[in-house]
């Protein structure tokens, strides 16, 4: 079969298209990419989360690579993508993870990490996808294998990033939803080191992920929301699968949107004393655009993907990048999507402000002026021919109903700008003849209206 890798790594169902043949051709083009650019001498991380066989397989790989002559380091047990990711950077190693994220239970997938501790840009995945099948001696001297605990180093940076003395005095209820996913034994172990009190759920692995998935969002909440509503002034946090994604939930046991949360934390960062620009993607909210704006903050837009956020961070001096899937991260961190972070923050902006979620949002509403309403519509199709005739179609709309379009940008799919208050963002899926179709305005009604008028 062809592999072929996302925006995140390539990902195949389990047993069909991800077997033992599939995972021995990615790790050795990943070999042979680290061979052709760096030489054996560079180390190589290898985790994985908790699916089923992800431990199997990533131990497969590092005997593999180990063949070869690398040197490679393998988690002694579950662990998060950004804690690896870390560790590649503070060894000057690569790293590979094994994961399928946020998708169904039947996925298992493989992530690339460069020694720049971000997803893997495109140059690099498609020089890894030309080498598969290609043949690959390997090095002339033995390598090596040697379990660790990717965990205590991680913990010792993040605070340095985070206050934990401040978050100690939050008087609002924790609630955390393991959720079954990496990020048990890693978040609630911060807590608990740092005498901070909290309630669980689901606080233990399971590779059916309690017959969910494993995705921070409303639908796969719903018995962290129940017990957020119960508890008198609680909040519920929650990472996905391999924990660089979060959820949030207020003491409204309202799901708290990426967006907000992004704005809420580019705030409280900025009143720290942090200086630099907000990375966002073209998908994410017009929100993060009018909250930089009244902070004098610059913004840089990306295509939709954290490997074009990391790609900007790296580049930049930024404050806070951030995606509307439920990544980010900040200065002084890795260029990668780190969930574990997000939630220590949010924590840590209601300590040092003294309000609640909700009054933090209140406050976002205030500062922007106005709150956005977004929604989706997927549009699909019969083949992948007819994506491009219709994006072309919508590059020369003028107006959408009454409203005009005050600016086109054509940097992933084609976004519709109707002043500063509204979009429209029509966008591939990249993975199947299907376009996505995004709305956001400042109301309900306009939000309603747009999407009744609006006619591809």
């Amino acid at each position: 079969m062809d592999i072929t890798f996302g925006t995140d790594g390539w990902r195949a169902v389990l047993d069909k298209d991800f077997t033992g043949v599939n995972v021995e051709r990615v790790t050795l083009a990943i070999g042979k990419y680290i061979a052709d650019n760096f030489g054996f001498c560079k180390p190589i991380l290898i985790g994985y989360d908790p699916r089923n066989k992800a431990d199997e397989f990533s131990a497969l790989c590092a005997e593999l690579l180990k063949g070869k002559g690398f040197n490679v380091l393998y988690s002694s047990r579950v662990v998060p993508t950004p804690i690896l990711a870390y560790n590649a950077l503070i060894q000057n190693a690569c790293a590979i993870m094994f994961t399928a994220s946020h998708n169904p239970p039947e996925y298992l997938g493989m992530k690339f990490i460069p020694d720049y501790a971000g997803p893997a840009t495109s140059d690099i995945t498609d020089e890894i996808v030309k080498n598969i099948d290609i043949e690959f001696p390997g090095s002339d001297s033995s390598g090596t294998m040697h379990k660790i605990d990717f965990g205590a180093k991680y913990n010792k940076h993040i605070e340095e990033l985070i206050d934990f003395d401040t978050i100690r005095k939050l008087k609002t209820n924790i609630v955390f939803d393991g959720l079954y996913s990496a990020s048990i034994g890693y978040f609630d172990e911060l807590l608990n080191q740092h005498r901070i009190k909290f309630s669980t759920l689901h606080m233990y692995h399971d590779n059916e992920f309690g017959g969910g998935m494993p995705d921070p969002k409303p639908r796969f909440l719903k018995e962290l929301i129940e017990t957020v509503k119960k508890m008198p002034n609680a909040i519920g946090l929650a990472n996905d699968g391999d924990a660089d994604r979060f959820g949030v939930i207020n003491e409204n046991g309202e799901y708290v949107s990426p967006n907000e949360i992004i704005a809420i934390l580019l705030k409280h960062l900025k009143e720290r004393g942090i200086d630099g620009s907000v990375v966002k993607t073209v998908g994410s909210s017009l929100l993060i655009d009018r909250v930089a704006a009244k902070l004098g903050i610059n913004v840089i837009e990306t295509a939709v993907g954290f490997k074009h956020v990391g790609e900007a961070m790296r580049k930049n001096k930024v404050i806070i990048g951030g995606e509307e899937s439920g990544g980010l991260s900040i200065q002084g961190h890795i260029p990668e999507k780190d969930g574990l972070l997000a939630n220590l923050l949010v924590l840590e902006t209601m300590a040092s402000t003294e309000k609640s979620l909700v009054e933090l949002q209140e406050d976002l509403y205030k500062l922007a002026g106005c709150k956005f309403y977004t929604d989706r519509i997927d549009l699909k199709l019969d083949s992948q021919e007819e994506i491009r005739p219709i994006l072309e179609r919508v590059k020369l709309l003028q107006n959408i109903g009454g409203y005009k379009v005050t600016s086109i940008d054509t940097k992933d799919g084609v976004k519709l700008m109707l002043g500063d208050t509204a979009k429209i963002l029509v966008r591939p899926s990249g993975t199947e003849p299907l376009l996505r179709i995004y709305f956001e305005t400042d109301s309900q009604k306009c939000l309603e209206d747009l999407k009744e008028k609006f006619e591809i």
